[in-house]
């Protein structure tokens, strides 16, 4: 029997350094690729074409959220396991609305991961308690289609929701550009089309809608960096 293929996105090298530790003494568990940023996991993804991907939610770039949701659809068979210190309900919901399979917390033991990986891997959602019951009954295949029809998140590009999730980092404009390797202005034009489209009418206002909804989990998220 084939090991299940795993690629792990955590921007804290500790934090992957344990959890690949921790993974390897799984006879049955293969550690293919670790990255430190969204766009370096979702490149994974797509040339790896991982069984699994754990994925923290915090991370530069492109946060956990965003990373699962392209990483279901560009690699189809690649589950996603979110592992992470936030346990807020909107966190969870919006987990599995991108297309998680699992929700781990960072204080669970080993044995709650490896349990999370084997289940989303036979094709099953897995959450950790507390969090189950509650996540579970609020979550709906219906719910979530209504949502999204009424979300302004879902009609921005996928350039825009990275220039989002950078700017609600704190990134200027000329920092986004470099990110991504795009030119200053097209940052400038790419930052404005994401407030007119969600109605914002500044960095803070920005960075607010970003946590309050759940779209990004930063740590020490900033306002800096009004550009």
């Amino acid at each position: 029997m084939e090991p299940l293929r795993i690629v792990l996105a955590d921007d804290h090298e500790m934090v992957r350094q344990g959890v690949r530790a921790l993974l390897r003494a799984e006879a049955d568990f293969q550690v293919v690729g670790e990255a430190g940023d969204g766009l370096t996991a979702l490149e994974m993804v797509e040339r790896l074409t991982p069984d699994v991907l754990v994925a923290d939610l915090a991370m530069p770039g492109l946060g956990g959220l965003e990373l699962t949701h392209q990483a279901v659809r560009r690699s189809p068979r690649t589950r996603v396991v979110i592992l992470t210190m936030h346990s807020a309900e909107p966190f969870v919901l919006r987990a599995l609305e991108q297309g998680a399979s699992a929700y781990v917390l960072k204080d669970a033991g080993v044995a709650e991961l490896v349990r999370a990986i084997r289940e989303t891997a036979s094709g099953r959602r897995y959450l950790s308690p507390p969090l189950s019951d509650r996540a579970v009954a609020a979550y709906t295949p219906t719910a979530r289609t209504v949502k999204a029809r009424d979300d302004p998140y879902e009609r921005l590009t996928l350039r825009e929701r990275q220039v989002l999730h950078l700017a609600a980092e704190g990134l200027r404009n000329p920092a986004i550009a470099e990110r991504l390797g795009i030119s200053v202005r097209t940052a400038e034009t790419h930052r404005a089309r994401v407030r007119a489209k969600l109605g914002l009418r500044s960095q803070t206002e920005l960075v607010r809608w970003a946590l309050d909804r759940g779209v990004v989990a930063l740590d020490g998220a900033t306002t800096a960096g009004k550009g």
